[in-house]
């Protein structure tokens, strides 16, 4: 098979950026979008063509690295997969494919397809570690969970803090991503000393990279290649208003107001 890319070029950060066209080398169906990409490459670089950059790292849907929009859906046409796992048989032979970078405000573009997600490390840097201390693995595994609440903190912890849910939500919210992060430890009894100076820490720190606030219209869940649910979100909202009440922030957060 063979197929037209539409890709989305950019220098850098400064450069103006625009589409461009190729037309791909014959193509295995079983590829996946990557390898697809991989080959080319090779044909760019065979003609003496600057490469095509776009990130990627383990390939497995485990690392969040891939950031791509295929044809204005970040990850591309199916739910919960990430790029690398999308496979070239999920397009039509000779089908036109757009290609760009997830765009936000607080992802800005480095070169063609890749983005600084670096936000991210921030806000969850934000958070901290728990205090907690829990001793060696046995010692650890002996704390007592509601399987309730393990199996929603596992549920939270699969996020892989791709961006997907920026690139999608009209307002380039982050609340997803924050709130799988805040969860994920707000759940478990070893969160409990830091759970509310983590929230807030946490959202202050969403709105100061510049992450939009939250109306609810859902399309960061339906994007998500982990399918992290919107009830986090609610969840970390209640948090957030304790933590209010316990003498947090004085003015709401955009984001924590959901």
């Amino acid at each position: 098979m063979k197929v037209t890319l539409k890709v989305w070029r950019q220098k850098d950060q400064k450069a103006p950026g625009g589409f461009q066209i190729y037309q791909s080398p014959e193509l295995n169906p079983n590829m996946s979008f990557l390898e697809m990409l991989d080959v080319v490459n090779e044909d760019l670089a065979g003609r003496g063509e600057d490469p095509i950059a776009f990130d990627h790292d383990c390939r497995e849907g485990i690392c969040g690295t891939c950031s791509l929009v295929i044809d204005g859906k970040p990850h591309g046409p199916h739910q919960g997969v990430a790029t690398c796992q999308t496979y070239m048989r999920s397009f039509r032979n000779g089908v036109e494919i757009v290609i760009e970078p997830f765009r936000a405000r607080p992802f800005p573009i480095i070169k063609d397809l890749v983005c600084d997600r670096k936000s991210f490390d921030r806000i969850q840097q934000a958070g901290g570690f728990i205090s907690v201390r829990t001793g060696s693995t046995p010692d650890a595994n002996s704390i007592l969970i509601p399987k309730e609440n393990s199996d929603l903190a596992m549920d939270a912890a699969q996020c892989i803090g791709c961006g997907a849910c920026v690139a999608a939500c009209k307002n380039a919210s982050a609340m997803l991503f924050v709130s799988a992060k805040v969860s994920h430890f707000g759940l478990l009894p070893q969160g409990q000393p830091e759970r509310h100076r983590r929230v807030t820490a946490m959202v202050q720190q969403m709105d100061e990279e510049g992450f939009g606030a939250c109306t609810v219209t859902g399309s960061c869940e339906a994007v998500c290649p982990k399918s992290i649910s919107l009830d986090f979100i609610a969840r970390m909202n209640r948090d957030f208003a304790v933590a209010l009440l316990k003498g947090g922030p004085k003015k709401p957060s955009s984001g924590g107001a959901g």
